[in-house]
């Protein structure tokens, strides 16, 4: 097949892709102004399975041709044809993923796939913010930044919204003083998750800037701002690697990430990409940045700390905060289940509303290390318990199916570890995330410690799947009183047990050995020990009640100050 002719069918396919991805992105508006909640996790869904399908789309039309395609060929051709679109980053992202899969996940090859990008970066990011000045006084500079959004639905007290504003500013931020030195320079898109609306921009004061963000919420059809985020470590959460993906609607997904990255430097470009929908852009954006640290590093790959799992090996670099998971060839007795359903399993969490309690996954095929760089102890490992999925290729490794997530600090590693005041704040996050993904219909199956990380920020994270089901399909019970002596005196189980039964008072047993700790869960969380508790949540999943789900904490919202209002 001609290259200009494969490459204007390959350009036509990414775009056919973009219109699709943004029409679902544009709906995000409505649906947040008609409280239409189960659609917008479905949209969610919807979104992320568009890229797959147009590139099967695309594959097939290549395959239907009949032709051998040259790829330099075609690389060349299609970078002229898309070098200077706002986009052009994602389209050779699209390109790469074309390749793979008609070529059957065949080694990387700069020459025939975009490894190296070929896209300058943008000259400037202007004209996807709007500056705000106070040039007549502070309060109509904030009504001027919240009006200047088109939403449909009124306002529920636009006033107090502006005072709970400016009291939190000067709380948070006392160091502005001067009105007249200040500006605030807001992206004109708004960032949509679950039941929130986003007002995201910078704050600037003299020679200081800091990230801002308003969320709004729709108050059954009025809308109100819920706090104020000024801080970059709140920002940070609030595009945290463990939360549902944000739909924002913009031509110049550079430009945006570019923006995003002045107001969160410590964030990577590829969970910059990932949090706006962008996720397989952010595959490619983590590949490059990962080679980059590999090239200015020395460190080995070592077995990840911990105690092992029985589903996963888990290696990392000490120099870099990711891990790498490897399905095991051989699973023991207790872990019924197959490869296929681990990797399903791990699609669930892809695609579902993580809620902030869930770690963001990538996935790769034939993914290649230096051997130098593999401790020995970590080749024995990975061929003692995973010789199909490793080959030793001359100096490379090769890993044919891989996870890798943001690296955590184990939550039985860190109780172990913590101090009195560290360890309650441990345990009540650990009883929020699991109540969190069980109204999100996640139940974690396997809720020890081990299987639960603890972020930077204090938050505890989910981040072993291969047990995880939906919540509505579990059958929560209670233990049965024995019906004679002999059943009471027994050290078996003299009742029946289904595969999808649950009791949750066994898990007061079996999650943790010390008694000191298990009393202080017991006095923070102890509902979790009640079938009552686990059923109800169960009825409200089934009554369509979709969870609040704050980027936040809740005492950060201006609820409190509203009764000084």
């Amino acid at each position: 097949m001609d290259a200009d002719i494969s490459a204007a069918t390959l350009a036509r396919e990414f775009r056919a892709y973009r219109t699709a991805f943004e029409d679902i992105t544009a709906k995000a508006k409505e649906r947040f102004e008609q409280s239409r909640w189960l659609d917008v996790q479905e949209a969610g869904s919807a979104r992320l399975s568009l890229y797959k399908e147009h590139i099967s789309m695309a594959v097939a039309q290549f395959a239907n041709a009949g032709s051998p395609i040259d790829w330099p060929a075609l690389k060349r051709a299609y970078h002229e044809r898309t070098k200077h679109w706002p986009d052009a980053e994602l389209a050779e992202t699209y390109y790469n993923s074309v390749y793979r899969e008609a070529t059957n996940d065949q080694a990387v090859n700069d020459e025939e796939m975009f490894i190296a990008s070929l896209v300058a970066p943008p000259d400037a990011v202007t004209h996807i913010t709007r500056r705000f000045e106070p040039a007549t006084g502070v309060v109509d500079m904030v009504r001027d930044i919240i009006t200047f959004f088109d939403f449909s639905l009124p306002w529920r007290n636009l006033d107090q919204d502006i005072g709970n504003i400016l009291r939190s500013l000067a709380e948070e931020r006392p160091e502005i003083v001067r009105s007249e030195a200040l500006s605030v320079d807001i992206i004109t898109s708004v960032f949509y998750r679950n039941k929130g609306a986003y007002l995201v921009g910078l704050i600037r004061y003299e020679d200081l800037t800091w990230p801002v963000a308003l969320p709004v919420l729709n108050d059954d059809g009025r809308l109100y701002i819920d706090t104020l985020i000024c801080d970059e470590d709140e920002m940070s959460v609030m595009f945290s690697f463990t939360r549902t993906y944000f739909m924002v609607a913009t031509p110049y997904p550079r430009a945006l990430v570019r923006l995003l990255h002045e107001l969160l430097p410590n964030k990577k470009i590829s969970e910059l990409y990932a949090s706006i929908g962008l996720f397989k852009h952010g595959k490619t954006e983590f590949y490059r940045g990962f080679v980059e640290h590999l090239n200015n590093s020395d460190d080995a790959f070592i077995i990840a700390p911990g105690i092992k799992g029985m589903v996963m090996s888990v290696f990392l670099l000490p120099s870099y905060q990711t891990v790498f998971k490897v399905i095991k060839d051989r699973f023991p007795p207790q872990k019924n289940t197959t490869h296929e359903e681990v990797r399903t399993k791990y699609n669930i969490v892809k695609s579902h509303d993580r809620v902030g309690r869930m770690a963001d996954t990538q996935e790769f095929q034939n993914f290649s290390f230096p051997r130098h760089r593999f401790s020995q102890a970590l080749i024995d490992e990975l061929s003692a318990v995973a010789p199909n999925a490793m080959s030793i290729e001359g100096d490379r490794i090769v890993i044919r199916h891989l996870y890798v997530e943001r690296q955590m600090t184990p939550l039985n590693m860190f109780v172990d570890n913590a101090d009195e005041a560290d360890l309650r704040s441990a345990l009540d996050e650990y009883g929020n995330a699991i109540k969190q993904l069980a109204a999100a219909n996640i139940f974690p199956g396997d809720m020890l410690l081990k299987n639960f990380g603890i972020t930077r920020h204090g938050r505890v994270v989910f981040y072993d799947y291969d047990e995880i089901c939906y919540l509505t399909d579990v059958n929560f019970r209670a233990i049965p009183e024995p019906r004679t002596p002999e059943e009471e005196m027994s050290g078996d189980i003299w009742y029946s047990v289904a595969p999808n039964d649950v009791f949750p008072e066994e898990f007061r047993r079996f999650l943790f050995g010390k008694r000191h700790i298990k009393q202080l869960f017991n006095d923070m969380h102890g509902d979790l020990f009640d079938p009552a508790f686990w059923r109800k949540l169960q009825d409200n999943l089934q009554q369509g009640y979709v969870t609040d789900v704050f980027p936040y904490r809740r005492k950060k919202r201006f609820k409190r100050m509203q009764k000084r209002v």
